[in-house]
């Protein structure tokens, strides 16, 4: 008997383009969280977005429910290319912050206390470039169980490793990064005094 991931890709290897969308609807918007969040830049998080996509619906046909679930089987195609990505991206100079919190206009007039607005903004791109600074593995191990919130489980299948390496890596990634922070936050507050 098939699975309803395997019947839902069946169907897209026979050309029903409803079961593609179904796809799309349902792991689009998890992938494209994750390729921001690796890249934390916009454009490129739609275009690994699209291009993931395109692989994954080239390789649809190598899919098999008894592996596993098609949610993990299409974040593992999403993590191959992300970590391709990042593998590029760290041989070419790299720009500081998101282009889209720096194009972004932060002044919301709805909201309660614009200062607050721009904090939260100053935060969330602090954060951010430090989980950039983190090597691969701490990165990754990070991005998946603090923000996107996946399971021990799923993160040991995913990455291919046991669940205790998934452990020792998000501890790892997180006492990495609270040191990343820490001296970051220091060497702003020394160029901000006068």
């Amino acid at each position: 008997m098939l699975s309803g991931d395997q019947k839902l890709v069946e169907r897209c290897l026979r050309g029903d383009d409803a079961a593609w969308e179904t796809i799309i609807r349902f792991h689009g918007k998890s992938i494209y969280n994750l390729s921001y969040r690796f890249t934390n830049r916009k454009e490129d998080a739609e275009d690994l977005t699209q291009e993931i996509l395109l692989r994954v619906y080239r390789n649809l046909k190598s899919y098999r429910s008894e592996a596993g679930s098609l949610k993990n089987w299409i974040l593992r195609v999403a993590r191959n290319l992300l970590v391709d990505h990042y593998r590029k991206q760290r041989r070419l100079p790299q720009s500081t912050g998101s282009e889209e919190l720096e194009t972004m206009n932060i002044r919301d007039e709805t909201a309660p206390d614009p200062q607050r607005t721009v904090e939260r903004l100053e935060a969330a791109r602090f954060l951010m470039d430090g989980i950039q600074s983190l090597s691969l593995e701490l990165k990754e191990a990070v991005i998946l169980r603090d923000l996107e919130g996946m399971a021990y489980h799923e993160m040991s299948d995913l990455l291919d490793v046991p669940e205790g390496t998934v452990k020792s890596r998000i501890n790892r990634g997180r006492v990495e990064l609270t040191k990343l922070l820490i001296k970051r936050r220091a060497m702003k507050e020394s160029q901000d005094k006068p």
